[in-house]
This record gives structure tokens, C-alpha cells and sequence, in this order.
């Protein structure tokens, strides 16, 4: 059995959120959820989430898990207030504590803050098996981008997150925290291992200069044939070495300091202080 996959882009953040839906059992996933923000204000709104909620409501789905691939470094998670509206379970890798080891040292988060991942519903190990309604579905660890990255595999779809972009985009960065390019590498030739006619959905597109729309769904056939950084015959040591060299060109991107302290808390704001206000810390020549 194989699920429909219906995709919410929010071009505010390039980023693609996949509603992933058994219909014999009307049963969904949500895979990474948007929560709108505005960094000039420090406002949250809540449009993205609210047209999945509409949409699932209106097919008379039934919202079985929300599930994050990583820890985002590019939008905040809409986690939960989805839940709030929907229930759910929400998942991620169970390798999450590293990055909320790390980054919970980068913003030197409270006391009280959580560095086993228990904010989480579910921790999903390395082959950890699940269903979607009647699908058959796992969890594959694929990092490189960050340690906590993960492949969800939900029938023939396959959702990498940040891991591969469209194959005229190429392939995630390596320079965060806990990031590595080699590895990197290895991981995406696990992914590159599922069948050829494997759907993969990718979490962002960007747009390359050779085409006009967004894209977020191929194969790994395609992936295979045409990535062009990471294709059959680039070898580990040239693709670090590219990763590496065009890491160091980019710049941190735009929402990591609030999408991180966020997120690393499944979606929660960071506790009020005494005045009932929620503040966000900016490390200074840190990122």
C-alpha cells in the first residue's frame, strides 16, 4: 500500500510541508510543519498550520503523527499547535539529544531545559518501524546536515528533509554544529540504496537558475542520475570537498537563532520570564 502525499508550500521560508494520508483508513501524517514568523515583531501567526488543519478536516482525515526530520534551522515548527487542534503523536530521531546537547550550549538554555529529547511523543531509532494507518512505514538515520537528521519511509515515499534537494539544486549544507560532509555522503547513498521508483519529497526547494516553479518531489532514480552534487560516479572525497568549499561561501540563514531555540523544545517557546514574556537569546560571534 502506498500513501497520496498532499504538499502545503510556504514560500516565505521555502519550505515544504507533506500532509501524508492512507486513504483506505483515512488516517495522515503531517511531515514538517510551519509556524509563521515574523522576526521583526517577534509575532507568531498560525496561516500555514491553519491551511493543513483545513485540509484535513475537510477530507475527514485523522492525524496519526507529526513528525519532524530534524531539528530546523530555517523555519519554526507548527508541532504544537497542530497537535493541540488534531492530536497526534509527534516523532523525531532518537539522536535529537545531540543536537539539543549542542545547541543547548550555543544559547545556553535554562536549567530546566531537556537534553534527552523527551519533549518528543516518540524517538524514532535507526529501522524503527511504524504504521500510517495500514501502510508500513520506518525511520532510516541519515545525518550530515545535522547528527539528528532522518528519512521517513512511509510506504513508496520517502521524505529526506534538509538531507537531498531537487537534482538540479544538489544536496544540503554541512557546516552547522554537528555537521559533516563525509557523512553527508554516506547517508545519502543509503537513501540512493531504496528502490529506483522510490517518490522522494524534499523538504525545501530553492528554485535553480534553470527553472521557473517549485519542485519538491522526484525519485531516487532521478536523484541517482542527475544530482548534481552527489550523482553516480562523484566520489566521497569530491563531494566533500565541493560540500566543504561552497559551505564556507554561505551565510547563516535568516531565521536559524529563533527556528533553533525553538524548535530544539518540539515547537515550545522558551519559559516566561517573571513577567510572563518569552524572550529569545542572539549569541554574539558564536554562529
Amino acid at each position: 500500500m502506498n500513501p497520496v502525499v498532499k504538499t502545503f508550500f510556504d514560500e516565505e521560508t521555502f519550505t515544504a510541508s507533506h500532509i501524508v494520508i492512507d486513504p483506505s483508513a483515512k488516517k495522515c501524517a503531517i511531515i514538517d510543519s510551519v509556524l509563521n514568523f515574523d522576526s521583526a515583531s517577534g509575532r507568531t501567526t498560525t496561516n500555514s498550520a491553519d491551511m493543513i488543519i483545513e485540509y484535513i478536516k475537510n477530507e475527514s482525515l485523522s492525524l496519526e503523527w507529526i513528525i519532524e526530520t530534524h531539528i530546523h534551522a530555517d523555519h519554526l515548527t507548527a508541532a504544537p499547535y497542530l497537535q493541540h487542534k488534531l492530536g497526534g503523536k509527534t516523532g523525531i530521531s532518537s539522536r535529537i539529544n545531540h543536537v539539543q546537547s549542542t545547541f543547548g550550549k550555543v544559547f545556553n538554555a535554562d536549567a530546566g531545559f531537556a537534553r534527552d529529547g523527551s519533549q518528543f511523543g516518540v524517538l524514532f531509532d535507526d529501522g524503527e518501524k511504524f504504521k500510517l494507518g495500514n501502510i508500513n512505514a520506518y525511520v532510516m538515520h541519515t545525518p550530515g546536515h545535522t547528527p539528528a537528521c532522518s528519512t521517513v519511509i512511509i510506504g513508496d515515499a520517502a521524505f529526506v528533509g534538509d538531507t537531498l534537494f531537487m537534482p538540479d539544486y544538489g544536496t544540503a549544507r554541512c557546516d552547522f554544529p554537528g555537521g559533516d560532509a563525509r557523512t553527508l555522503y554516506r547517508s545519502i547513498q543509503k537513501i540512493f540504496s531504496l528502490p529506483d521508483q522510490t517518490r522522494l519529497f524534499m523538504c525545501h526547494d530553492y528554485k535553480s537558475p534553470t527553472r521557473d516553479v517549485f519542485a519538491w518531489e522526484s525519485t531516487v532514480a532521478e536523484e541517482r542520475a542527475e544530482n548534481l552534487h552527489v550523482k553516480t560516479g562523484i566520489s566521497e572525497d569530491e563531494f566533500v570537498e565541493m560540500r566543504e568549499a561552497r559551505d564556507k561561501t554561505l551565510s547563516m540563514p535568516r531565521l536559524i537563532v529563533p527556528s533553533v531555540q525553538i524548535n530544539m523544545r518540539a515547537g515550545d517557546m522558551p519559559p516566561p520570564e517573571d513577567n510572563g514574556v518569552s524572550y529569545l537569546k542572539m549569541p554574539i560571534n558564536t554562529l
